[in-house]
This record gives structure tokens, sequence and C-alpha cells, in this order.
């Protein structure tokens, strides 16, 4: 296990969080769509791939670099993942998948519709 709070398995390959999730960012509190994977020479916080960081949406064209440590899964309050654009059952089969990798302490609670207010998003205990 990861000081994080996600399982490792060194068995298993790497489930990178899928595009079109909505995440937050834990140093600032600000929700993103995840929008894809760069590959990096060398950057601080990498995913458990060693090579890549999670490209976040942050709206009006703006994109952000992030590690997989660096994000918290945000939640409906069913407890299903965050995925605008997705049918109810992929979404369901993404939850149950992250919940295999990622401990509870990785994932918020989106309470309203209004994703882009902080004040919507149930922190989890530190």
């Amino acid at each position: 296990m990861r000081t994080d709070g996600t399982k490792m398995d060194n068995d298993k390959p790497w489930l990178r969080i899928p595009d079109g999730t909505m995440v937050l960012h834990r140093s600032d509190n600000k929700p993103a769509i995840i929008d894809g994977l760069t590959e990096l020479v060398d950057s601080g916080s990498m995913n458990p791939d060693g090579r890549t960081q999670y490209r976040l949406d942050v709206g009006s064209s703006v994109r952000r670099l992030a590690g997989e440590d660096e994000l918290l899964i945000v939640v409906d309050e069913n407890g299903l993942v965050v995925m605008p654009k997705q049918s109810l059952g992929y979404r369901q089969y993404v939850t149950a998948r992250l919940h295999h990798v990622f401990q509870g302490n990785r994932f918020i609670i989106r309470t309203m519709n209004r994703p882009k207010d902080r004040r919507n998003l149930i922190l989890p205990p530190p």
C-alpha cells in the first residue's frame, strides 16, 4: 500500500483513471475532468507507470498536468464516479474497478449539481 492510501499490487498492471472522470486536485481543491495522459521525460509527481501524468481539463480550454497521487476521485451522492457524459452502467463499472485500486479516502462526494463550487464537495478525513 502506498502512503497516499492507494493499494499497490506488483502482480497487477496499473489501472488508470478513465478519461471523462471528474477529479479534485488535492493542492487547490479545484475540480477537473481527466482529459488523457501526457508522457514526460522528467517531472515531480508521476503516475505508477513512472512515465506519465494525467492531463486535466480545468475549463476554458486550459489544461493542467497532475500525478495520480495528487488527485481525489469525485463521486455523486450514490457513490458512483462522476463522469458527465457517460451512462449509468459504465459509471457503475468504473466505480467498481476504481474501488479495487484506491482506498475509500481517495473518493469525495459531490453533493450538488455545481461541481465547480468547492462548497459542494465533501472532503475525506486526512
